[in-house]
């Protein structure tokens, strides 16, 4: 039987990416979505070319209820989950003062709740097979101030440390909890940043690898994790930036 993997938010972007190369390496996939079943339809079509099966689960992460007839889907599906990629991420990009209740509650419960409660559902299928894997995806954020990104850096710097919690408590289990942080990547999501030309600029011209950082790159951080060379890498968030945030 093939390892299965869920890559939420895995639609379009880094996750459709992590997803195919999961699909490459043997996985069978569950691809998660929120909104366009179009784009998740062709992940899967593309993961199905590669010789792995794949299923669509649609689930807004931030809903517990719905968040746990996800992995139900999975278990009628696939029968076992050996990784979780924990990759949906939504925020509001606002000023703080700008910011309400509602921007805050939206953000934290995709980014940072869903990690919490998919966590738990995923640790109760991996540990009947001997264990799994998880990761998640930061943003650099989460350690330093970004303008109008206070939801999403909190919510982040919350991934971080729920990262190593999990990651002790799990560990019993068999299941390595890990997060990998990226650095600027031009993608859909960076269209929403009102200063998207600024970023940009900056990283081109600040990065001392020479180059922005690529969504493969990413995706080569989680490939790693995700491997038994990566065992004994525990509770670790592991920045991929090319040294952009090693300057001012």
């Amino acid at each position: 039987m093939n390892k299965v993997a869920l890559v939420t938010g895995s639609s379009r972007g880094i996750g459709r990416e992590i997803a195919l190369e999961l699909a490459k390496q043997g996985y069978d996939i569950a691809i998660n979505f929120a909104r366009s079943r179009s784009k998740a339809e062709e992940v899967a079509k593309e993961v199905e070319a590669l010789g792995q099966k794949a299923i669509l689960v649609r689930a807004n992460v931030g809903d517990i209820a719905k968040l746990k007839g996800m992995f139900e889907e999975i278990d009628e599906a696939f029968g076992r989950l050996d990784v979780l990629v924990n990759n949906a991420a939504s925020g509001v990009l606002r000023p703080i003062m700008e910011l309400n209740e509602s921007h805050w509650d939206w953000t934290m419960d995709i980014n940072a709740k869903a990690l919490l409660f998919a966590s738990q559902e995923a640790a109760k299928r991996m540990q009947k097979t001997g264990g799994g894997k998880i990761v998640s995806l930061s943003s650099v954020g989460a350690i330093r101030y970004l303008e109008n990104y206070t939801t999403v850096g909190v919510s982040k710097a919350a991934v971080e440390s729920l990262t190593r919690y999990l990651a002790v408590e799990l560990a019993p289990l068999g299941i390595s909890v890990n997060a990998v942080s990226g650095g600027l990547i031009e993608t859909e999501a960076l269209d929403h940043f009102p200063n998207r030309e600024e970023l940009l600029a900056d990283a081109i011209a600040k990065t001392p690898a020479g180059r922005m950082v690529e969504a493969g790159d990413l995706v080569k951080a989680v490939s790693f994790l995700v491997s038994d060379q990566a065992d004994m890498i525990r509770g670790q968030t592991i920045i991929v930036d090319g040294g952009r945030t090693l300057l001012v």
